[in-house]
C-alpha cells in the first residue's frame, strides 16, 4: 500500500524495471549513474523500481532499444514479476515504443512503456502548483504524445463521443490526433496570455536588482532560498521539489533585490519542457546575478555543471555574472586530509573543525583558484553564508548604484540595519 504521512491510501504502488544502453559516447561508469539517478526520478514519480538491465550496443537499437535477445530477458522477469512499467533511460521513438509494446503484447502481457522525458513529464505534473506550470505541463505533455498516439492514449477517450465529435469514416487515431492538435492551440493561446500578464510583472520589477538561484536538481536551491530570504519554500529531498519560480523581495544593507528560485536543471532535460517553460526560465535570462548552486558531495558533480552550464549557454545566459556556490560541504568527507601549515594541537591534529577543514581543503582545490567567484558553504547547517552575502553583495551594490546612482545621496543607507544575521 502506498502511504501518506503515515497514513494508508489504499493504493498500490506500480513497479518498474529501468532500461539503459551502454554506448560509445556513454561509457558503463555513466550508464551506472544515470540509472541511479533515473530510479531517484521514479521513485520521485511514486514509482517502485525492481531491477535495471543495461546492454553494451554501438547504438541504441532502431527497433527496439535493446536487441531481441536483451528484449526477451528483460520481458521474462516482467511476466515474472508482473511489473507495471517498463522505463527507458532515453527518449523513445514512437516505432520504438509501437515495436516493444507489440512485441510485449504478444505474450499476453500489458504494460506501460516510458522514457526519461515522459518521467520527467510525469513528475513535473505532480509537482506544478501554479496555473502557468501547470499549462506549460500540459502543452509539453500533448505535444510529447502528439507523434506517439497509440492505443495507450486512454485519457482521450473520454472525450470522444457525442454530436460533432466524429465526422463520417473518420478513424481513432485521427480523431485522437486531431483532439490533441486542437488541445495544444488552445493551450498555446492560454499560456501567451499568462506569458503577457509575467512579462509586464517583470516590468515592473526593472528598477530592482535580481538575482537567481539555477543549478542541477537537488543541489538544495529552495533550502539555501529559504535561508537567505528569510522565507519559507518548499524543499524536499527529491528531484524537481520545486517546479514553479518563486520570487521573493530581500534588503540587505538597506539596497533591495529580488531572489528567484527556479525550476532545476537535470542531464537529458526534455526540449519541449524548456520550450513550454519559456516564460517561467525568462527569470533566469533576465536575470542581473545567477547563483549557480552545485552539490559538491555528488560523486559526479562536475558534470552536473556542465549540463548546467550548456542549458543556460542554450537559453542565452551562459555569460551573465555568476557565483559558482558549492553547497552541502557538510556532506563531503575529507576526515583525512591534513592542510600543509595548518596549526596543529599537542596530539598532532588540525586545530580546526570538520567544517574548517572541508572549506580549506576546497579552497585550494582547482574550483577556487580557477573559477573567479566562488564559495563553499552549507546552507543546511547555515556555513560560511556570511562569504556568500558579501560575494552577493558586492556585484548588487554595483548594479543598484548602476541604477540609481544618487542613492547613498539619499540618506537610504543613514542608519540602516536589515537585522540580517546569515549564520541563524
Amino acid at each position: 500500500m502506498k502511504e501518506e504521512n503515515g497514513f494508508s491510501t489504499g493504493v498500490e504502488q506500480e513497479t518498474a524495471v529501468l532500461v539503459a544502453v551502454t554506448t560509445q559516447k556513454q561509457n558503463a561508469t555513466q550508464t551506472a549513474e544515470y540509472l541511479a539517478e533515473l530510479a531517484f526520478l521514479a521513485s520521485t514519480s511514486g514509482v517502485v523500481t525492481l531491477a535495471s538491465f543495461t546492454q553494451n550496443l554501438a547504438k541504441p537499437d532502431n527497433r527496439t532499444y535493446v536487441g531481441k535477445g536483451k528484449l526477451d530477458d528483460i520481458i521474462a522477469y516482467v511476466i515474472a514479476k508482473d511489473v507495471d512499467i517498463m522505463i527507458f533511460d532515453d527518449d523513445l521513438s514512437p516505432s520504438q515504443v509501437r515495436n516493444i509494446e507489440l512485441t510485449i503484447s504478444l505474450l499476453g502481457k500489458e504494460i506501460k512503456v516510458l522514457d526519461r522525458s515522459l518521467l520527467i513529464l510525469n513528475i513535473f505534473a505532480q509537482r506544478a502548483q501554479t496555473v502557468q506550470a501547470r499549462t506549460q505541463v500540459e502543452l509539453a505533455q500533448y505535444q510529447y504524445m502528439l507523434p506517439r498516439l497509440t492505443r495507450m492514449w486512454s485519457h482521450l477517450s473520454k472525450q470522444r463521443g457525442g454530436v460533432g465529435m466524429r465526422g463520417p469514416g473518420e478513424k481513432e487515431l485521427e480523431t485522437d490526433r486531431r483532439i490533441a492538435n486542437d488541445r495544444i492551440a488552445f493551450l498555446k493561446e492560454k499560456l501567451a496570455a499568462i506569458d503577457k500578464q509575467s512579462y509586464t510583472q517583470r516590468k515592473h520589477r526593472d528598477r530592482m536588482v535580481r538575482v537567481s538561484l539555477v543549478g542541477y536538481t537537488n543541489v538544495g536551491k529552495s533550502t539555501l532560498m529559504t535561508k537567505l530570504a528569510k522565507a519559507d519554500v518548499f524543499a524536499e529531498n527529491k528531484l524537481f521539489a520545486t517546479v514553479d519560480s518563486t520570487v521573493r523581495k530581500v534588503v540587505w544593507d538597506g539596497i533591495p533585490f529580488l531572489l528567484t528560485d527556479t525550476v532545476g536543471f537535470i542531464r537529458k532535460l526534455p526540449t519541449l519542457l524548456i520550450e513550454s517553460f519559456k516564460s517561467t526560465l525568462d527569470e533566469v535570462r533576465e536575470a542581473d546575478v545567477l547563483l549557480h548552486v552545485v552539490d559538491i558531495s555528488h560523486p559526479n558533480f562536475e558534470e552536473q555543471i556542465e549540463v548546467v552550464q550548456g542549458i543556460l549557454n542554450e537559453m542565452g545566459a551562459g555569460d551573465k555574472p555568476t557565483i559558482l556556490v558549492f553547497n552541502k560541504i557538510d556532506l563531503y568527507n575529507v576526515e583525512d586530509v591534513f592542510f600543509e601549515g595548518a596549526a596543529v594541537d599537542e596530539n598532532g591534529e588540525p586545530e580546526l573543525t570538520k567544517m574548517e577543514r572541508v572549506t580549506r581543503f576546497l579552497k585550494q582545490s582547482h574550483w577556487q583558484t580557477n573559477t573567479p567567484k566562488t564559495v563553499f558553504i552549507s546552507a543546511e547547517q547555515r556555513s560560511n553564508l556570511a562569504e556568500l552575502r558579501e560575494m552577493v553583495m558586492e556585484i548588487i551594490k554595483e548594479k543598484h548604484f548602476q541604477i540609481f546612482p544618487n542613492w547613498l545621496d539619499t540618506n537610504h543607507l543613514m542608519g540602516y540595519n536589515d537585522g540580517y544575521d546569515p549564520e541563524k
